[in-house]
């Protein structure tokens, strides 16, 4: 690919160009700018409530279960506004922000870690996850990400980690006094760190691996959701996290093998720490990685120099982008990735720039198009390949969109836009068919619907 043709760059590692856009030197040079100078709390994040703050509100939320129901009403919708308010601060970053290449980075982290707004408890937080547990980490140590998000509230929360309890700790044998049934392991976060987060399935592990990481766990817990005036907040006022000895199954731990020796919190975390740097997770890790830069069955030499870069700087995700970049095959021609709806919602705002057009509409429509945003349906994360969204019925669903958008775009004129933001890939077919639009509402929506809009 020439260095000229910045439609499919900043199609391919970006959202797309805008109307009017110009960009100077190289689109490789664009690249390595926002590697190198990247801001991980962009001006229009820093003013959303942190997790401590949202976490303590959920725990008031909770205290009021048998209270005045007006006050729990108010006190649920105030929640529910954390999430609203925290998609649409990353929708307008991602339509606004000159550097969409990082951008599309943290969305890509986030996904691999997935969390939902579905989970009681873990979706007020979907937001300040994703900006605390994510974007500091994106140009850092895979492992440094990676004990973020599993010790992050919304991800205790959202796979039951909070509720955890080792049967022969001292809270678990006083429960089992008591004949509590409830108290006891959950091994759902255990068992997606392993399949999910590192390892990757068919990679080895065992169902003991994952009971005995499951024990190592226990204690990581969110104070806000116990419920008792002692846990209310703790010594240094946190509501959002903390190791609880109390809840922590005593004892030595084997996982994949080696042991590890009673060390409470650090349990955990030298686990993590293993897995961060196991040659498995290096494989199924960097191989989602290239998949999204570049094809749905990403080139074997790719993911290969990609796993060798991991292993060898033990996870420096730096080093793992610059080696993306100045592989040849993200520079090919082809355009093998349909957008999902995330994307091709996002770049088809950017495309037409209403300033009608608010955060909130565009949810409405991702919705529609089978992608709310932070509700995947399972912690696996939303499927990027083409094989999930270009389906007959959400093609229709996408047109349908497209004629929207192309209301509110048609101030622009089509037949110009296409080749500007297309330079190079732009087809005698779709001119063609933006040029016989009946209206430049429709024209717009020709455009939006083409091909070339629909690929990176």
């Amino acid at each position: 690919m020439t260095e000229g043709k910045w439609s499919i760059t900043l199609r391919r590692f970006g959202y797309g160009g805008k109307p009017s856009e110009r960009h100077a030197g190289s689109p490789k040079s664009w690249l390595m700018h926002q590697i190198n100078n990247y801001d991980p709390s962009p001006e229009s994040l820093r003013q959303l409530p942190g997790t401590n703050q949202i976490a303590q509100q959920f725990g008031e939320y909770r205290q009021l279960r048998n209270g005045d129901q007006e006050v729990r009403r108010t006190a649920r919708r105030a929640l529910r506004r954390h999430v609203q308010n925290a998609i649409g601060a990353r929708i307008a970053t991602a339509i606004e922000t000159p550097d969409h290449f990082s951008e599309r980075l943290v969305h890509f982290w986030a996904n691999h870690f997935a969390i939902s707004t579905e989970k009681r408890g873990a979706g007020p937080l979907a937001g300040s996850f994703e900006f605390e547990a994510i974007r500091p980490h994106i140009f850092g140590k895979f492992s440094a990400m990676l004990s973020a998000a599993e010790s992050h509230p919304a991800m205790l929360l959202y796979l039951d980690q909070a509720q955890s309890i080792g049967p022969n700790s001292r809270r678990g044998l006083r429960a089992a006094q008591r004949g509590r049934r409830r108290a006891g392991l959950n091994e759902n976060l255990a068992r997606e760190i392993l399949e999910l987060h590192t390892l990757g399935v068919r990679s080895g592990y065992t169902q003991q691996d994952v009971t005995e990481f499951a024990k190592a766990l226990t204690g990581h817990t969110v104070p806000a959701i116990r419920g008792n005036r002692r846990d209310r907040q703790n010594r240094n006022g946190d509501m959002a996290y903390r190791f609880e000895e109390a809840l922590h199954e005593p004892g030595t731990k084997t996982v994949l093998g080696k042991k590890y020796g009673p060390s409470g919190a650090r349990e955990a975390a030298q686990i993590l720490s293993d897995l961060a740097v196991n040659p498995a997770t290096a494989r199924h890790v960097v191989t989602k990685f290239a998949r999204h830069f570049t094809s749905d069955d990403p080139p074997p030499a790719l993911v290969s120099r990609l796993e060798n870069d991991f292993l060898s700087t033990g996870g420096d995700l730096r080093s793992l982008t610059l080696a993306l970049v100045n592989s040849p095959e993200v520079w090919a021609e082809e355009r093998n990735k349909f957008l999902t709806p995330w994307e091709w919602s996002i770049m088809s705002a950017r495309a037409i720039q209403p300033s009608v057009l608010q955060p909130r509409q565009i949810r409405r429509m991702m919705i529609n198009l089978g992608q709310d945003l932070w509700k995947p349906g399972s912690p696996a994360g939303f499927d990027d390949a083409a094989s999930q969204w270009a389906a007959p019925e959400s093609l229709h669903r996408r047109v349908e969109a497209a004629q929207t958008l192309g209301q509110r775009g048609a101030r622009h004129d089509a037949r110009a836009l296409g080749p500007e933001l297309y330079s190079g890939i732009w087809s005698e077919h779709s001119a063609l068919a933006v040029a016989r639009a009946e209206s430049p509402a429709q024209a717009m929506a020709l455009l939006l619907a083409s091909p070339e809009a629909m690929w990176r």
